[in-house]
């Protein structure tokens, strides 16, 4: 991701963020404080819900106790009720309905003690049905008041009911009355059109308004009550439990006023807050584009012209002007910069310069490694002959013939490393090499009068090595010197050479070279190939490096095995027969 971008989304994020939290905080906190007000306003409402029933609870109560004397002193109702006067019965029939509307009841029965019907205000066809349970029921409900259905030829009604008793010549009468629970009187208990009472009861519920979006289902009322409430836009606030008299199972239970209040105002102004907020949102996020590019656009056109200039740089083209005259971090970093190309021009010189001397140094080196391992089966061979002298002159010229092979190959050796790095390099000219003839001429220039021993286990007909002579002899050469200076004292060197996968292609050559000596430790193998790295007080350090990009130019391998105090064990394996002859077909220059 681009810087650009980088800064982009930063901008973004944080801003949009930002807004997102303060429009959730702020549209929370609205719906909090309103949800508050309208659950105040609705706890009020209950209390004066309470305060109205028990008002009409003592308007039915008053209501009934004046009946009651009325009745008591009736003469008439008397003869009708009591004495079963025949002219008197259409006016005991009457009697309810007449008194019904003088006092404003909207349900008024009266019943014999057996609980059978003689006048009902209603219904006048109810004479002489038995309902005992009705009166029986209120008189068992706290306070008196109960909700109970009645009926009328057109159906039935809810109503808020009382019972009273009344006492004619030895006779007990039950009066039963109330007043009509309806949606005008629901309405009534609301005080207004933003909240809403609602009558819940079994099998049935009645509000102050229209409940289509509603529903209330009451279920096992009465014992565990649930009344579980889910309108639309409302919310329950609270309930008032009122006791519910069914006449007909004969059963006590529960029936409650739930107040609700419409949250549609709430919703609507969430919907407000949501529109502004989507807007604020949007209007943000553009701002923030528009400042984050100008901002991004400001910091990252003068980077990139500083990263395009810097690509420019390398150690032929220090010639880039980084000059600035900004006084930012930008204008810094470019004089910066600029100081760096200065200095690293300045640098290059001396690195140049530098670099000529350690290659003049290093091929020095390398030049003075391989002549003394040239030198030395000459050197050999004439300590073997001055030995010879002192102690068999007789025998010398004999020996002399013997190891005359030995100066010949080495002089030889010498001249072709002298035409080799008189064009600074060697230069490999490959061909098939017998691999047992190269080691069999190191061998017998290492070998002589001594306290080591050289022991070569070579297995005959090994195919050519297609290598050139004097790198192949280089490779022996060295890892026989090297095993050779290992060894303090006596002790044994082995030169090896087999054929490694004789029947898969292509075919290797191996030569193992290992020793008795000192041995080597683990951090001492690591760095055994580093140019420079060496263990004898008078060592280069080329020695096994020079072996390892020989080795490499022949496209072989070569591994150490050694542990510290048991000797060493250098294995090189290197491609055999005509593949190493394919690889190098014209031969390559070093």
């Amino acid at each position: 991701m681009s810087f650009r971008a980088r800064l982009l989304s930063a901008f973004l994020f944080v801003i949009l963020v930002a807004t997102v939290v303060f429009a959730f905080a702020v549209r929370r906190e609205v719906a909090s404080r309103l949800t508050a007000q309208y659950q105040r306003r609705v706890n009020s409402l209950i209390a004066v819900i309470e305060e109205d029933l028990e008002s009409e609870s003592d308007l039915i109560a008053a209501t009934l106790e004046g009946l009651r004397d009325v009745v008591a002193n009736d003469n008439r109702f008397r003869r009708g009720a009591v004495d079963r006067v025949a002219a008197d019965r259409r006016y005991v029939l009457d009697f309810a309905g007449t008194a019904m509307r003088l006092t404003g009841l909207s349900m008024l029965q009266i019943q014999d003690e057996a609980g059978r019907i003689i006048s009902s205000g209603h219904f006048r066809n109810e004479y002489d049905r038995l309902e005992p349970d009705l009166p029986e029921l209120l008189g068992t409900v706290p306070g008196g008041l109960a909700v109970a259905r009645a009926r009328t030829p057109e159906g039935a009604f809810l109503a808020l009911l009382r019972a009273d008793t009344v006492r004619m010549g030895g006779w007990r009468f039950n009066l039963v009355g109330g007043t009509a629970v309806s949606r005008s009187f629901l309405a009534r208990l609301a005080r207004g059109e933003e909240l809403r009472v609602t009558l819940a009861y079994p099998g049935g519920v009645l509000s102050s308004a229209e409940i289509a979006d509603s529903v209330l289902v009451a279920e096992g009322v009465g014992g565990d009550s649930s009344v579980a409430f889910a309108a639309s836009g409302d919310r329950i606030a609270s309930e008032v439990v009122i006791p519910f008299a069914d006449a007909e199972r004969g059963e006590l239970e529960a029936a409650s006023l739930v107040v609700t209040h419409p949250l549609g105002e709430l919703q609507a102004l969430r919907r407000r807050i949501d529109v502004w907020f989507l807007t604020a949102l949007g209007a943000t996020a553009a701002l923030a584009l528009i400042l984050a590019n100008w901002l991004a656009g400001r910091i990252s056109r003068p980077l990139a012209d500083l990263a395009r200039k810097t690509s420019r740089i390398d150690l032929d083209r220090l010639d880039i002007d980084f000059g600035s005259r900004r006084k930012d971090e930008i204008g810094a970093l470019s004089r910066l910069l600029g100081a760096m190309t200065d200095r690293l021009r300045a640098s290059t010189g001396r690195l140049r310069e530098a670099e000529r001397r350690a290659t003049l140094g290093e091929l020095a080196r390398q030049v003075n490694h391989d002549i003394k391992n040239g030198l030395l089966p000459i050197r050999n061979v004439f300590r073997h002959l001055v030995q010879v002298a002192r102690e068999a002159p007789g025998d010398l010229p004999t020996i002399f013939d013997e190891r005359r092979g030995t100066l010949d190959s080495s002089i030889e050796y010498l001249e072709s490393l002298a035409s080799n790095y008189a064009r600074l390099f060697p230069r490999l000219e490959p061909r098939s090499c017998d691999l047992n003839a190269v080691i069999r001429q190191v061998v017998s220039g290492v070998g002589g009068p001594g306290e080591v021993d050289i022991e070569l286990q070579l297995t005959e007909h090994l195919p050519p090595v297609h290598a050139d002579v004097v790198v192949l002899r280089r490779i022996v050469e060295n890892l026989v010197d090297n095993a050779v200076d290992s060894i303090t004292g006596t002790g044994t060197v082995t030169v090896a050479a087999d054929l490694v996968e004789a029947d898969v292609e292509p075919s290797r050559v191996r030569i193992t070279v290992s020793d008795t000596g000192c041995g080597m430790s683990a951090e001492q193998r690591a760095k055994s190939f580093d140019n420079f790295y060496t263990t004898k007080a008078e060592g280069t350090g080329l020695g096994l490096s020079i072996v390892r990009r020989l080795v490499t130019d022949l496209n072989g391998t070569i591994r150490v095995e050694s542990e510290e105090g048991k000797g060493s064990c250098f294995t090189v394996e290197l491609p055999a027969g005509d593949t190493m002859a394919a690889r190098q077909e014209g031969g390559t220059e070093r």
